[in-house]
């Protein structure tokens, strides 16, 4: 069975739109390795229709021009692209096709593929995010939070829906600040309650 993992830039405040008017401050080494160890290792990538059209405007001129970036423009085209769009779509990046009818059905069906050592990704495309953990079918969300409240766009989690428990895999923290967060987001909540946690509040 393959795992489904998303990669996001999320602020302080849990903002995660628009990335590229706050994150870019925050680049360097540890981020480009991090991203190259998840993005730039994939060989399936599922996108939404906007991080799609972004990435094919940029990454396919990147690949060409022969920069430092080329060999990670090249696994991206390289890698079979999987966008969710409900309208039909001329997809003229190489190695990509329109998801074909339903989102979690198409998506449980790749995750029954014999497994790899590459998991399919989600970059961004928070919508497509969000349907796959209310739909249990996200194995592993990867958080590279930011140490700035943006304070405007769209977060992560919508108001008004189900809890989401999340467990901690692991953690890395830049020179930046930035923390690189891996969660399980299958896992129970915990067992506590009130009554143990009153141990622990001040006493008047």
């Amino acid at each position: 069975m393959r795992k489904i993992k998303a990669q996001l830039f999320i602020s302080l405040d849990g903002v995660v739109e628009a990335p590229d008017q706050w994150h870019f401050p925050y680049f360097n080494e540890e981020m480009g390795a991090a991203v190259d160890a998840t993005l730039g290792k994939a060989d399936t990538l599922l996108l939404g229709r906007r991080t799609y059209d972004s990435f094919a405007g940029a990454w396919p001129e990147r690949e060409a021009a022969g920069g430092e970036d080329a060999p990670f423009a090249k696994v991206l085209g390289d890698a079979r692209k999987i966008v969710v769009s409900n309208s039909p779509l001329d997809l003229t990046w190489r190695n990509s096709e329109q998801l074909a009818g339903d989102l979690t059905t198409a998506v449980a069906a790749l995750k029954d593929e014999p497994d790899t050592d590459a998991p399919v990704w989600i970059s961004g495309s928070v919508s497509v995010v969000r349907r796959l953990v209310a739909a249990g079918l996200l194995d592993e969300l990867n958080l590279l939070l930011h140490p700035i409240a943006v304070r405007t766009g769209m977060r992560l989690f919508e108001e008004g829906t189900p809890s989401v428990p999340l467990e901690l895999l692991s953690a890395e923290t830049f020179r930046t600040g930035v923390l690189n967060l891996f969660y399980s987001v299958a896992a129970a909540p915990g067992e506590g309650t009130y009554e143990d946690a009153k141990i622990y509040l001040p006493q008047h």
